[in-house]
């Protein structure tokens, strides 16, 4: 790309006068010496902003900020420097500096390619007039396109004829060789004469960031062509994927209204959508969004409304542009949707509803974050738990393309919320919880409880499901709610792989203390934003958020740190043992002991003798968690899955099941 040295920067604003090029954009009064307006940069009804012609800036009052006629381009018209000095060096007449013979060249083919383009929109906007394209303006007038948005967009028409174009421009001195790189006329590779690329069609003539034609789209007459929309080929002006049409305009218009973009499907819904006062549209050429082009919006709007017609393909294309958004989401920088009625585009419902409708419809527009949610959660039921642990982990995947650290962090909390409300039981969602209630899907929060073993009430309150967990944990005989709590969450933190092998139960963990329910929060939400993090940087993570006490105090516990399970250097498998030991402790300790408890004293109330076998399967129980404190092996894990069992016998015989 071309450097501009500080002379020619000089030189380029000594020749234009800074109220002249503001002035277009910012209405401006004489104030002695200086230009005075209200500032673009705020709202105010006061005139805080400043021009000084003789010292060659402005400054604005209200908002602090000063600069020239490149830097206010940049600010106000989401300009790149490359861009505006680009075009005050064409309105200046200054020809850009060029760093090399072969770069003078390409210049000035771009400018021969340019000009040949300007010649043909002139051509085309004519022939719209003549007789010959009396039909191709009784079309435009069936849309209700004006002559005021016809003369805006430059519109016209190419004739049937295959050399009307061709001999046109012939004349008025182009070669054949520039037409047919610019993309207007067709070569045929069997060494023919070439011939016109556009006829009897409605021509749209697309523009470049400078205001140049570049391009055209031509909307076809007749309704046996092959293609209904035919556009220019890839040419030294022209690449379709990073171009948008009516961009230069839109921006302009957003910058003035403080708006945001509208991305709409084609041409006559931009042309549509600026009769009705809305002249804030762009339209991608016939293809999903690019990478390209996504660019270009968010340089203009930080939050694009792509508006999408309301059928099955507006949705299909909606769903294509978040995929191909949110890698490159960034902070402030995201995407909007507004879905139509079904089976109209934005030409329609404006010509059916009028101006008020089609507002009302941008304005219901939704987050990027609302269609992917919804995308995922109706791509099939989530019935089993299998299908609920399928879209969590889809979603973390998704999660996981977000570049921007910031921003993939504040997508796997919403995500993680919102996973936590749709699959909580309806009890507690409504403030009924049950003992033994347990939550469905989600991450980056402690919540709910099971997962490693244990008995709960099902959603409807019907039965119990219930898992045998391993032997209880080695080394924990009788210890306090906080250690038994600590141990389970050090287990994460010293081997964060076991987060994944013991995924259910880690996300419906029931914490007590409320500062390790916030250590686990932190440790499962780092866990799913990068779950290749090992233990040193997710400990250093830790120590940066507000569970950074209790991750020191839990690191150097004593008492957790006689248990091998616990230590950084154990194998993963002898933790998940230890893990799953200690939590099925954990269970009898915080949940089943109170379950059981209380179905057993309900029972015993009513004389029955199951009183007895309930007793005696907590003392069972009791006994098969006596170990040694050395961190032994304990007694048989068949004891303990036996006496869960025989738990939930008793509770189900009370109940009649």
């Amino acid at each position: 790309m071309v450097r501009f040295t500080p002379d020619f920067l000089d030189e380029l604003k000594s020749r234009l006068r800074p109220s002249d090029v503001i002035g277009r954009y910012v209405k401006l009064k004489k104030q002695g010496n200086e230009w005075a307006g209200l500032s673009p940069f705020t709202k105010e009804k006061t005139p805080s902003f400043f021009v000084n012609d003789q010292k060659g800036f402005y400054h604005c009052f209200s908002s602090g900020k000063h600069g020239d006629v490149i830097s206010f381009l940049q600010e106000t018209q989401q300009m790149s420097f490359y861009e505006a000095v680009e075009g005050l060096a064409e309105e200046a007449g200054m020809p850009l500096p060029t760093e090399s013979p072969g770069e003078a060249a390409r210049a000035e083919k771009a400018k021969g390619l340019a000009e040949a383009s300007a010649a043909a929109a002139k051509f085309f906007a004519a022939m719209l007039h003549r007789a010959d394209g009396r039909h191709a303006l009784d079309y435009l007038r069936g849309r209700e396109v004006t002559d005021e948005q016809i003369a805006a967009f430059q519109v016209g028409y190419a004739p049937r004829g295959r050399n009307a174009l061709k001999d046109y421009l012939l004349n008025k001195g182009f070669t054949e060789g520039v037409l047919i790189e610019s993309g207007l006329l067709i070569k045929p590779d069997d060494g023919s004469a070439s011939f016109d690329r556009f006829r009897n069609r409605v021509m749209f003539p697309i523009l470049g960031t400078r205001d140049r034609v570049i391009a055209f789209g031509g909307r076809a007459l007749d309704p046996d062509a092959r293609a209904k929309y035919l556009n220019s080929p890839e040419t030294p002006l022209f690449h379709k994927s990073s171009v948008l049409y009516n961009y230069a305009p839109a921006r302009m218009a957003a910058a003035a209204d403080k708006g945001a973009l509208i991305v709409a499907e084609g041409y006559m819904d931009v042309i549509a959508l600026w009769g009705a006062g809305i002249k804030r549209a762009v339209a991608p050429l016939g293809t999903a969004l690019t990478e390209d082009q996504l660019s270009l919006l968010w340089r203009a709007s930080d939050e694009p409304v792509l508006c999408f017609d309301g059928d099955r393909a507006g949705l299909g294309a909606a769903h294509r542009a978040v995929d191909r958004a949110l890698a490159m989401l960034k902070p402030g920088k995201s995407l909007r949707f507004a879905f139509l009625p079904e089976g109209k585009d934005p030409d329609d419902l404006l010509r059916a509803e009028g101006p008020g409708a089609m507002m009302t419809v941008l304005n219901a527009a939704r987050p990027l974050v609302d269609v992917l949610w919804e995308r995922e959660t109706g791509a099939q039921p989530l019935d089993t738990p299998e299908r609920r642990a399928k879209l969590r982990a889809h979603l973390r995947s998704l999660v996981k393309e977000i570049a921007d650290k910031d921003v993939r962090d504040a997508y796997g909390a919403e995500l993680s919320q919102r996973l936590d409300a749709y699959f909580r039981p309806q009890s507690q969602k409504s403030g009924e919880g049950q003992a033994g209630g347990g939550r469905e899907g989600g991450w980056g929060a402690a919540r709910g409880h099971g997962g490693g073993g244990g008995f709960r009430r099902d959603r409807k309150g019907q039965g119990f499901r219930f898992a045998v967990p391993a032997r209880p944990s080695p080394g924990l005989r009788q210890p306090s709610q906080w250690v038994r709590e600590a141990s389970l969450i050090l287990s994460a933190i010293n081997h964060p792989a076991l987060i994944e092998r013991q995924e259910t139960a880690f996300l419906e963990l029931e914490i007590a203390d409320s500062a390790l329910k916030l250590l686990l929060s932190e440790v499962l939400s780092a866990f799913s934003t990068d779950p290749a993090l090992d233990s040193p940087a997710l400990k250093s993570h830790l120590t940066q958020t507000g569970a950074a006490g209790s991750l020191e105090r839990v690191i150097h516990d004593t008492q957790l740190s006689k248990h091998k399970f616990l230590r950084p250097d154990a194998e993963i498998d002898e933790v998940e043992q230890g893990f799953t030991n200690a939590l099925a402790h954990h269970l009898f300790e915080s949940t089943l002991k109170q379950e059981v408890a209380r179905s057993a004293s309900q029972i015993f109330t009513d004389g029955d003798d199951a009183w007895k076998a309930a007793a005696a399967a907590r003392e069972e129980l009791v006994n098969s968690s006596k170990h040694e404190d050395d961190g032994g092996e304990g007694d048989s894990p068949q004891n303990f899955a036996d006496a869960l069992e025989q738990m939930k016998r008793t509770v189900d015989k009370k109940f009649g099941r």
